[in-house]
């Protein structure tokens, strides 16, 4: 079916495939104008990406020391408050309540902060995801107008291309001509 497609595109139009020798030396197939992009690989290698994690790790350090210090006193509170009921040290009912009171007052309010922390952390890493691919969209936009690929597409740890040969994928080239670029974006 490929050579029969290529004898009757091939001839016609030599911008729709380019014959190349195959891993299998004794056939011929085309390298149709395609190519992929291994995701994970592009992540971990791109220094914007790099980057945008290190903020991104840096800020949920800053939310959980500042959670920890606060669970820290809370619970210096809270034994402190055990301690004086084991003693009868409270003066009246009333006295006792009301610490009670305030103490399950301050235990929700580091929850609501917990709660709220994680939400901003999200949303966070949300926007940060979003100018990480609106980034790569737009270079390979770019990058697409010279190599005119019909179609770039992602692998994200072999699950969406099971097999490919190597010549389709651009991922090194890609990493490469972004970092440059962004290192050009930071002088």
């Amino acid at each position: 079916i490929v050579l029969d497609l290529l004898h009757f595109t091939g001839s016609n139009n030599g911008n729709s495939a380019t014959r190349v020798v195959g891993s299998d030396s004794t056939s011929l197939s085309a390298q149709l104008p395609i190519a992929y992009i291994n995701v994970d690989s592009l992540l971990l290698n791109y220094n914007y990406s790099k980057d945008l994690n290190e903020v991104l790790i840096r800020k949920r350090e800053n939310a959980q020391a500042t959670l920890t210090e606060k669970a820290r006193k809370l619970d210096g509170e809270m034994k402190e408050f055990q301690r004086k009921r084991d003693n009868n040290a409270f003066l009246s009912e009333q006295s006792f309540k009301s610490q009670q009171q305030t103490l399950l007052k301050k235990q929700q309010d580091l929850q609501q902060l917990e709660e709220s922390l994680t939400q901003q952390l999200s949303k966070e890493q949300q926007k940060m995801n979003e100018q990480l691919r609106d980034s790569i969209y737009k270079f390979l936009k770019e990058y697409n107008k010279d190599h005119k690929y019909q179609m770039i597409l992602s692998n994200t740890m072999n699950d969406n291309i099971m097999v490919a040969d190597n010549a389709y994928n651009i991922t090194n080239e890609v990493v490469e001509l972004l970092n440059s670029k962004y290192v050009k974006a930071e002088e």
